[in-house]
C-alpha cells in the first residue's frame, strides 16, 4: 500500500535523524502531513479509500477517507500540543511527528498509535534506566523514597548527584515507528 510505504519511510527517516542528530526535521513532517492529506483527498474523490473497498485499487493506495485524515491530524496534534505544554520532555518535532501519524492513520488508529508510542517509549526508558544505573541501585532509591513518603510522611527529594544517572536521552520517533507497526499490522489481536 502506498500510504503505508510513505508513512513507514517518513517514520524511518525521522528515527534516523532523531537518533543521530537529536532532531525530527520539518522537511520530514510537513511534507508527510501534506502527502497524507493530498492522498486521502484524492482517494476520497476517486472512491479509493481504504474503508470503501470501491475497487481493486483500494489495497494498493490504502489512504483513509479525507475527513478521517484531517480529524486524525487535528486530534493527534491537539493531544500533543497539551503534552508539549505540560510535559517538558516533549519537543516540537515529536508533536509534528505524531500529528503526521494521525493524518496517515485517521482518528482512531492515530490516537491508538500515539498511545502505543508512549507505552513503547516508557518501556524503552525503563530499560535504558536499568541498563545505565543497575536494578539494585534503582530499587534502593525507590525504597528510600517510599520509606520517606510512608513512614516519615514527607517527600525526601533526591540530591542532584542521585538524579544525574536517572537522566536519559529518549527519542520518541523509534517508539512511534514501533507503535505504527503494532497498530498497522494489528499485532495486539494476535494475543
Amino acid at each position: 500500500m502506498v500510504s503505508a510505504a510513505l508513512l513507514f519511510g517518513l517514520l524511518l527517516t525521522a528515527t534516523v535523524t532523531d537518533v543521530r542528530w537529536g532532531t525530527i526535521y520539518n522537511w520530514t513532517t510537513y511534507p508527510g502531513m501534506l502527502l497524507a492529506l493530498l492522498g486521502s483527498g484524492a482517494a476520497s474523490l476517486l472512491g479509493l479509500e481504504a474503508d470503501g473497498f470501491a475497487g481493486t485499487e483500494t489495497p494498493l493506495w490504502g489512504f483513509v477517507p479525507f475527513d478521517d485524515s484531517l480529524f486524525g491530524l487535528l486530534a493527534c496534534g491537539a493531544v500533543m500540543v497539551c503534552c508539549y505544554v505540560f510535559l517538558p520532555g516533549i519537543g516540537g518535532g515529536d508533536l509534528k511527528l505524531i500529528a503526521m501519524m494521525g493524518a496517515f492513520l485517521g482518528v482512531y488508529s492515530g490516537l491508538e498509535a500515539m498511545l502505543w508510542t508512549f507505552v513503547v517509549g516508557a518501556c524503552m526508558a525503563v530499560a535504558v534506566l536499568i541498563w545505565r544505573t543497575g536494578l539494585l541501585t534503582l530499587l534502593r532509591l525507590a525504597a528510600r523514597y517510599a520509606y520517606g513518603v510512608v513512614k516519615l510522611r514527607t517527600l525526601n527529594p533526591l540530591s542532584q548527584e542521585q538524579r544525574e544517572p536517572l537522566k536519559t536521552d529518549l527519542y520518541l520517533s523509534p517508539s512511534a515507528l514501533a507503535a505504527v507497526v503494532i497498530v498497522y499490522f494489528q499485532l495486539m489481536e494476535l494475543f
